[in-house]
C-alpha cells in the first residue's frame, strides 16, 4: 500500500501586508531621492545643529565651564586696574556683547563699542580690544561648525575682503570716526527695523559679484570699525539659506578678517610694540568673552532658522543704534 504523504502547506499572503511593504520602500526612495536632491550641504547642517542641540560642543553649553569662565573674568577685573581704572566695566561689557552677538554670531564689535569708546580717547586701541575678544569667539564658533564649512566658496568674499580691508583700516587712521560710524550706524539701524517688520527678502543670484562687493564692503567696516560681518551677514539672508549654512559663512568670514585686521593695523602704524595691531595686553579681556559666548551658543542650539533670522536683524538694528548714540 502507498505510503500516504502530505503537502506542506501553502504560505497565504496577506494583500494589507504586502501593500503596506510597497508604501514603505516608496516612502524610503523618496526620502533617498531627495537627499540627493538637496545634496550633502543640507545634511550636514542639519546634523551639525542636531549635534549642537544634543550637547555635543559640551564645552560651549556645560555650566561648570561657564561658571569658571565667569569665575576668572571676575577676579580678573578685581585684581586688574586695567584701562585707567576702568577693567572692571571693560569685562562686563565684553561680556555683555559676547552673550547678546554670539546667539547669531556677529555685532560683538557693535554692541561693545558702543561702551567702550566711551573709554578711551583712542579709538585704535579700543579696534584692537574688540578684535582680539572677537577673534577669540570667532576661533571658538567657527570651531564648533567647522564640519559645515566650505572654504572653497569663501574665496570669493575673501577676495572682495582684501582690497576692502586696507580701505577700512585707513579709514580708521585717516578719516573722522565719528561721521563713518553715524552713517554706517544709521543704515544698519533702518535695514534691521525694516526686516524685522516684512517678510524676509530672497536673492537667488548666481553671480559672484555680489558675493564679491559683500566681501569688499565686509573687509571696510572690518577695518574702519571692527566689524567685518554686517554686509556679509545681511547678503547670506538674502540668499534664503538655513542658519546653519549662513554661518559657515560669515563666521569663517570674520574670523579671517578681524585676524588679518590686526596685521594691517600693525603694519600702517609703523610703530614700536606699545601700537602693535596686537597688544598681549588685552589676551586679559579673553575670557570674559568666551563666558558670554558660551551663554549665547547654547541659546542659538534651541533656535529655528525663522528666529535666528529675526535675532540677525535685531542685532543688526541693535549695532546700528550702538553706532548713532
Amino acid at each position: 500500500m502507498p505510503a500516504c504523504t502530505t503537502d506542506p502547506p501553502v504560505p497565504v499572503e496577506c494583500p494589507g501586508k504586502r501593500q503596506t511593504e510597497r508604501e514603505t520602500l516608496s516612502i524610503l526612495d523618496r526620502d533617498r531621492s531627495l537627499e540627493h536632491q538637496r545634496g550633502p550641504r543640507a545634511s550636514q547642517g542639519r546634523a551639525s545643529f542636531a549635534a549642537l542641540r544634543k550637547g555635543r560642543y559640551a564645552a560651549a553649553s556645560e555650566p561648570r565651564f561657564w561658571l569658571g569662565l565667569t569665575a576668572v573674568t571676575v577676579l580678573l577685573a578685581v585684581q586688574h586696574g586695567h584701562d585707567g581704572g576702568h577693567g572692571a566695566m571693560v569685562m562686563v561689557s565684553i561680556y555683555l556683547a559676547s552673550l547678546v552677538s554670539s546667539i547669531a554670531g556677529f555685532a560683538f564689535s557693535a554692541i561693545c563699542g558702543a561702551i567702550l569708546f566711551h573709554f578711551h580717547d583712542d579709538p585704535v586701541r579700543i579696534v584692537q580690544i574688540m578684535i582680539t575678544c572677537s577673534i577669540a569667539n570667532q576661533a571658538a564658533m567657527t570651531w564648533a561648525i567647522r564640519r559645515d564649512i566650505n572654504w572653497r566658496e569663501l574665496t570669493v568674499y575673501f577676495a572682495g575682503g582684501a582690497p576692502g580691508l586696507a580701505v577700512g583700516v585707513w579709514v580708521l587712521l585717516n578719516v573722522d570716526r565719528a561721521l563713518f560710524t553715524q552713517i554706517f550706524g544709521a543704515f544698519l539701524l533702518a535695514y534691521g527695523i525694516y526686516m524685522l517688520v516684512r517678510k524676509p527678502i530672497v536673492i537667488r543670484s548666481q553671480s559672484i559679484w555680489p558675493d564679491v562687493i559683500a566681501g569688499v564692503l565686509g573687509g571696510i567696516t572690518g577695518g574702519a570699525a571692527g566689524f567685518p560681518g554686517a554686509f556679509v551677514t545681511i547678503w547670506c539672508g538674502m540668499k534664503g539659506w538655513d542658519k546653519a549654512r549662513q554661518r559657515a559663512v560669515f563666521q569663517p568670514f570674520i574670523l579671517i578678517m578681524q585676524i588679518a585686521a590686526l596685521l594691517v593695523i600693525r603694519l600702517a602704524r609703523h610703530a614700536g610694540a606699545s601700537s602693535l595691531g596686537f597688544d598681549i595686553a588685552n589676551l586679559i579681556f579673553i575670557p570674559a568673552s568666551l563666558a558670554g559666548m558660551s551663554f549665547g551658543l547654547a541659546l542659538y542650539g534651541r533656535m529655528t532658522d525663522r528666529q535666528f533670522g529675526r535675532a540677525v536683524n535685531i542685532l543688526l538694528a541693535i549695532a546700528g543704534l550702538s553706532y548713532i548714540l
